[in-house]
C-alpha cells in the first residue's frame, strides 16, 4: 500500500484514517523544527488539542503532575469524548496518592521475580510457534504468531480460560486497532464495553473461587485499608489486557516487517553482533506502537511561548519524540546496535508502563527464536495497516521463513 506525504495544514491527528493513509515523517520533522507546540484544530465534530512533538517537551510533561493530569483521560478517544469512566480507579487514569498505591499493588504482581515462571512459559510458547511456522514455510505472522504470544501470556496471568482468548483478542482489536474501515467509534465503544462485561463475570467467579492468578491477587488487595472493589479490579484488568496485548503484538509484527526489508540488520542479529536487549530497545523505538498519550492542563502554563490553559488537551507524541534528531543520532536509521536508546515506547515518569518487563521478555524471546530457527524470512504480500489515532502497526503480515536446520536440531 502506498502512503502519501500530506501538507501540514491538511493533517488531522484526531482522524484514524490519517495514520493509515499518510507518511507523517516530514510532518513530524516540520513540527519539531518550527511548531513544537502545535494546535490541531477542531475537525469532524472533535475538539481541538495541543500536540507536543519534541522528546524533551514530552519528557518534561510526563514528569509534571502539577500542571497536567491523566484523570480526564490519557488517549485521544477518551479525551475527545469528554473523559474516562475509569478515572480515579484505573491505574492509567489515576494520579496522586491512589495512583502510587495502586501502582505498588500492580508492580508487586507483575515484578520480574513473580514473572520468572511466566517468562519461561513465554520462551516455550514462542519457540514452539516459530518452529511450527518455519515447518509450514509461509504464515500470516500477525495472526498466527504475534496474535498468540502476548494474548496467551496476559491471559495466563489473569486466569482467562483458553476458550475465551480468541474472543478477547477480537474485542481488543475492535476496541483500538482495527483494520476495518466499517468499524466506527460506536463499534469500538461496544468492543470496550464487551471487554469490561467479560471481566465483570470473571471477577465474580474469582470472588467465589479464588486462584493464583492476578485477578485473585487484586481482589485480595487494599488501599489505605479499603479493599479494591469489583469495579476497581475490572477496570485494571481491562487496562492490563489492552496494554499487555497491543504493544507487544504490534511491535512483534513491525519487527518482522522491518527486518525482512533490512537484511544487514538481520545479519547482525543472526550472527550475534548485537545484544538481544539492545535490539529489543531499537525494535521498540522504531515501531513506537503507542503513538501518543495525553494529558489535560490543570493550571495555566507556558511552553515555547505558547500558553496552555486549564482544561485544554495536550497530546505527547512518541512517534515524533522517538525520531527527534536532538536526542537520537540518525533517528531515521534502524540500528539494532543503537546505544544509548532512551526511547519513549513505554512512556515516562509516574505512568511508565507497569508491564514493560513482560513486553521486553516477549519481544526478546521472539528475536532469539527467529535467530535460532531461521536463516531469514521475506514478506510475501502487502501488509494491511490498522486504522487508529492511538496505535500504529499492521494487522496482517504474510511471511515465508527459511529454516536453519542446525539451529532446529540443536534445540531438540
Amino acid at each position: 500500500m502506498t502512503v502519501s506525504t500530506p501538507a501540514l495544514d491538511t493533517v488531522d491527528l484526531g482522524d484514524p484514517g490519517t495514520f493509515a493513509e499518510n507518511n507523517l515523517d516530514e510532518f513530524w520533522r516540520t513540527l519539531r523544527d518550527t511548531a513544537p507546540v502545535y494546535w490541531n484544530p477542531p475537525a469532524g465534530g472533535r475538539r481541538g488539542f495541543w500536540v507536543l512533538s519534541r522528546y524533551d517537551d514530552i519528557m518534561a510533561t510526563y514528569r509534571d503532575d502539577v500542571n497536567f493530569t491523566s484523570e480526564r483521560g490519557n488517549v485521544l478517544v477518551t479525551l475527545l469524548g469528554g473523559g474516562d469512566a475509569g478515572a480515579g480507579r484505573m491505574l492509567a487514569v489515576t494520579d496522586g496518592h491512589r495512583h502510587h498505591e495502586l501502582r505498588k499493588i500492580l508492580q508487586r504482581v507483575l515484578s520480574p521475580r513473580v514473572l520468572s515462571e511466566v517468562a519461561r512459559a513465554v520462551r516455550v510458547n514462542t519457540r514452539q510457534l516459530i518452529r511450527e511456522a518455519v515447518g509450514t514455510g509461509v504464515c500470516d505472522f500477525a495472526e498466527q504468531i504475534a496474535g498468540r504470544i502476548p494474548m496467551t501470556t496476559i491471559s495466563n496471568l489473569l486466569g482467562v480460560p483458553e476458550e475465551d482468548r480468541d474472543h478477547l483478542l477480537e474485542q481488543t482489536k475492535a476496541a483500538l486497532s482495527t483494520d476495518d474501515e466499517d468499524i466506527d467509534e460506536v463499534d469500538s465503544e461496544m468492543a470496550r464495553n464487551e471487554i469490561l462485561l467479560y471481566f465483570m463475570d470473571l471477577v465474580e467467579l474469582r470472588r467465589e473461587s479464588p486462584g493464583d492468578d492476578v485477578i485473585s491477587m487484586l481482589l485480595g488487595s487494599s488501599i489505605d485499608g479499603v479493599p479494591l472493589s469489583d469495579e476497581d479490579v475490572v477496570l485494571n484488568c481491562y487496562s492490563l489486557i489492552i496494554g499487555g496485548d497491543e504493544t507487544s503484538r504490534l511491535t512483534m509484527i513491525d519487527s518482522i516487517h522491518t527486518l525482512a526489508a533490512q537484511p544487514e540488520q538481520w545479519r547482525r542479529l543472526k550472527h550475534g553482533e548485537v545484544a538481544i536487549d539492545t535490539a529489543v530497545d531499537e525494535v521498540l523505538r522504531w515501531a513506537s506502537p503507542t503513538m501518543h498519550f495525553g494529558r489535560s492542563a490543570v493550571h495555566e502554563t507556558e511552553l515555547h511561548g505558547v500558553r496552555l490553559r486549564p482544561g485544554e488537551i495536550v497530546t505527547l507524541w512518541h512517534s515524533s519524540g522517538n525520531r527527534d534528531e536532538r536526542i537520537f543520532d540518525r533517528p531515521g536509521v534502524f540500528d539494532l546496535g543503537r546505544t544509548p536508546n532512551k526511547h519513549l515506547a513505554f512512556g515516562y515518569g509516574p505512568h511508565f508502563c507497569v508491564g514493560s518487563y513482560l513486553a521486553k521478555v516477549e519481544i526478546s524471546e521472539l528475536l532469539m527464536a527467529l535467530r535460532d530457527f531461521t536463516t531469514g524470512f521475506e514478506q510475501t504480500d502487502d501488509a494491511l495497516r490498522i486504522r487508529s489515532n492511538f496505535l500504529t502497526g499492521f494487522s496482517t503480515l504474510s511471511v515465508r521463513f527459511r529454516p536453519d536446520h542446525s539451529g532446529l536440531r540443536e534445540d531438540d
